[in-house]
């Protein structure tokens, strides 16, 4: 599992003995719909389990902070990133942070700390409690982020030592598959895979209540929820859309997941085109690269890998 070091204030947050047996910890210095803002949950919102599990006193909130405690410069991240590999054995280290306009400068300080693996997460992410401000106006979208930070690692030449994992909007197999062929190694669903848990059970709050008082902390009817069924449906979701990309990269006449690249996409407008750096769709594409000229492709679907 991947455990999140986070910017909690509560006394059991980043406990050693909760990361050491992550397969990767990830460094969360902010997320796509939230910046990296303070959030607070009161006190009156907090029941006796959530208390126990936080390690709060009765009476006290829980604190979100804008940074992370004792990280307060590219010095302070490069010590992190050393104790955490090696309190842990040496598992990848990661680093979520919201995509900006200073997201080259955030690689940078990532890539000279030793971090291995950079999350985006665009603007279009989905939160429990952002304000509307940091929703609607905050963030470079997912794709404009992703493009940006895939060719800043190419040029610096890390991208074999960097991997880079997309998040924020992605809910579908062809938006997994795009994500891929335009830099992603991997991607980050929340939300899409919040909806897939009670896609199922949607009956029990309809027509009254959304869909979400089932999942919600808070939820009214999170006690209907049926655990098991919302795990079955999870990864039904997840076994489809890994099978539909598979497909996909069938059709394209590739034998794996990771063959998908910009030459798989076109552009449907001049901005796309721009932002993507593909082909536009309406120009002729350079054929000079077709891969059945010489020798068919004899590509088997059973024996595709989806790695």
């Amino acid at each position: 599992y991947i455990y999140q070091y986070h910017r909690g204030r509560w006394p059991h947050g980043n406990k050693k003995d909760f990361y050491a047996l992550a397969d990767m910890v990830e460094i969360q210095l902010g997320q796509g719909a939230q910046a990296s803002a303070p959030q607070t949950t009161k006190a009156d919102q907090i029941d006796e389990e959530f208390r126990h599990v936080f390690g709060l006193e009765k009476g006290e909130d829980a604190v979100i902070a804008s940074r992370l405690d004792g990280l307060e410069s590219a010095a302070d991240l490069k010590h992190l990133v050393s104790r955490l590999k090696e309190e842990t054995g040496g598992v990848p280290i990661s680093y979520k942070f919201a995509a900006s306009h200073y997201l080259e400068d955030e690689i940078e300080l990532a890539v000279e700390a030793g971090i291995d693996v950079i999350v985006i997460d665009g603007a279009e992410a989905g939160t429990h409690a952002g304000q509307p401000l940091l929703e609607d106006a905050f963030g470079l979208p997912t794709m404009h982020a992703l493009v940006r930070a895939a060719d800043y690692l190419e040029e610096k030449g890390v991208r074999d030592k960097v991997s880079i994992i997309a998040s924020g909007g992605l809910f579908s197999p062809e938006h997994f598959l795009k994500a891929m062929a335009l830099g992603a190694d991997a991607v980050y669903i929340g939300t899409a895979a919040v909806m897939a848990m009670i896609h199922t059970q949607i009956v029990e709050s309809s027509p009254f209540e959304p869909p979400t008082q089932l999942a919600l902390y808070s939820g009214r009817l999170k006690d209907e929820l049926d655990i098991d069924l919302a795990v079955k449906s999870l990864t039904n979701y997840l076994n489809s859309c890994v099978a539909e990309m598979v497909l996909g990269v069938v059709a394209m006449g590739k034998e794996a997941l990771t063959a998908v690249d910009k030459s798989d996409l076109c552009a449907l407008t001049p901005a796309a085109a721009d932002i993507s750096g593909v082909e536009l769709a309406y120009h002729r594409k350079n054929t000079a690269a077709f891969p059945f000229r010489e020798q068919p492709a004899d590509i088997k679907e059973e024996v595709l890998i989806p790695h």
